[in-house]
């Protein structure tokens, strides 16, 4: 395979406080295709894009899209999918994936016990005990028990979960969590991380930062050895690509504290990794915070590997944070907003060269008799062939179309505001 990322142009641009835009336009190849960036990767927790077919992610030329181990391992299973050839053939998604580690529910899982009675210190799968606990619960903690996977323990070792859904005990170290991502088959696959949650004290931070780069160590060793066994030629391992042309991403954390990230950044790039990953943020910080945290990192990311951002996908940010050097943002926002009836709409000010996102509550009643377009500037499929009332009436008598529709648009939304985003760069305007 031809090199995993190659940087097209660079950013001429500069700022007056933040001195030379490090925006740029660049490749990523993977054996699943070509992606361009900067670009914005939806994602796709449970192997599917909710409420989308294949057939219309190529329609809105979606280029990329993200899958969760976590959710992967407790079903259907990793073996069946490696047994099937892989996520994208097990899917029918043709497009580059990348999947993460599992570490981000280090985070979720451990707010979401935060306080309630269901902290787990035993491995032991659940016992008649704990299922006539979970009788005795209320209706709402007892969906709790149900639904939301506990956090069981985190140690230097690895993290255990329990399975949302068998309430299995699952185990994560870095070691596993490569073996999973290897068994899955996305194209890009992210180191086993701990999420440092916002709010802890610096040394809370300072410890799980810390973890974090002993496990990028270990996931580096597990895929090293993995080729080894596979192989049985030392001499052949000196490129850190996983068997299958999948690829390795170490990943920057530090929490809200600028000597630990800047550290997390030096370390993270210093590894033999393909690409690099920011992560815990917008984990309940300010705006400013989290545009903190990625601008002090900055002027450490790599000029030679793809860079991506975890978790943030609001149209502001994105804007302002590719200047800082981010190829890749992947969020639930576009897709989450319109399960909830909010259409995302672009205004693209080229005299003042200048976008802006509007975000349209279809609910409202406002739009039970409003025939236009959904947006009249827009070219997709939605609009050019719906009206704000029909959105609105689906949405009201909760047929599922509506969520198809709405999130058709949102995602070409995000498609057109990255192709807009390309050529500013391309102009040097970002």
């Amino acid at each position: 395979m031809k090199k995993f990322f190659k940087v097209l142009y660079q950013s001429k641009k500069t700022h007056l406080s933040a001195g030379r835009s490090k925006a740029r336009l660049g490749e990523i190849k993977t054996a699943h295709g070509v992606i361009k960036t900067p670009a914005f990767v939806p994602v796709g927790t449970k192997g599917t894009i909710k409420s989308l077919t294949p057939s219309f992610l190529k329609e809105i030329k979606t280029q990329v899209a993200f899958v969760n181990t976590y959710h992967l391992v407790t079903h259907p299973g990793v073996e069946i999918i490696k047994k099937a050839g892989g996520i994208n053939k097990y899917s029918g998604l043709n497009i580059p994936l990348m999947s993460d580690s599992g570490g981000f529910q280090v985070f979720s899982l451990a707010r979401k016990n935060k306080g309630s009675r269901l902290v787990f210190s035993s491995i032991s799968p659940p016992s008649q005990r704990l299922q006539k606990q979970a009788l005795s619960l209320s209706q709402e903690e007892n969906v709790l028990f149900e639904k939301q996977p506990a956090l069981v323990k985190i140690s230097d070792d690895g993290v255990k979960f329990r399975s949302t859904f068998d309430g299995s005990i699952i185990e994560f170290t870095p070691e596993k969590s490569m073996e999973y991502q290897r068994k899955i088959g996305a194209d890009i696959n992210m180191a086993f991380d701990e999420c440092i949650p916002y709010g802890v004290n610096y040394q809370y931070a300072k410890e799980a930062t810390e973890r974090t780069h002993r496990w990028l160590k270990r996931c580096i060793k597990e895929i090293q050895n993995s080729k080894i066994k596979s192989q049985n030629d030392k001499s052949k391992f000196k490129i850190l690509k996983i068997k299958n042309n999948q690829f390795l991403y170490g990943i920057i954390q530090g929490g809200v504290f600028e000597d630990l990230r800047k550290k997390s950044a030096e370390f993270v790039v210093s590894q033999p990794t393909d690409g690099v990953a920011i992560g815990g943020v917008s984990v309940g910080e300010s705006k400013k915070e989290m545009r903190d945290q990625v601008r002090w990192v900055s002027p450490y990311l790599p000029e030679d590997k793809p860079v991506h951002l975890l978790g943030v996908g609001q149209i502001d940010d994105i804007l302002d944070l590719v200047g800082y050097g981010i190829d890749t943002f992947d969020c639930v926002e576009p897709t989450r907003l319109a399960r909830m009836g909010t259409i995302i709409k672009l205004k693209v000010k080229s005299e003042k060269l200048k976008v802006e996102g509007e975000k349209v509550d279809i609910l409202k009643g406002v739009y039970r008799a409003d025939l236009s377009p959904v947006n009249e500037d827009c070219s997709c499929f939605v609009c050019q062939n719906f009206s704000k009332s029909y959105l609105h009436h689906l949405f009201k008598t909760k047929e599922l179309l509506a969520y198809t529709l709405a999130t058709y648009h949102n995602l070409w939304v995000m498609e057109k505001l990255f192709e807009e985003i390309r050529e500013m760069i391309g102009k040097d305007l970002i």
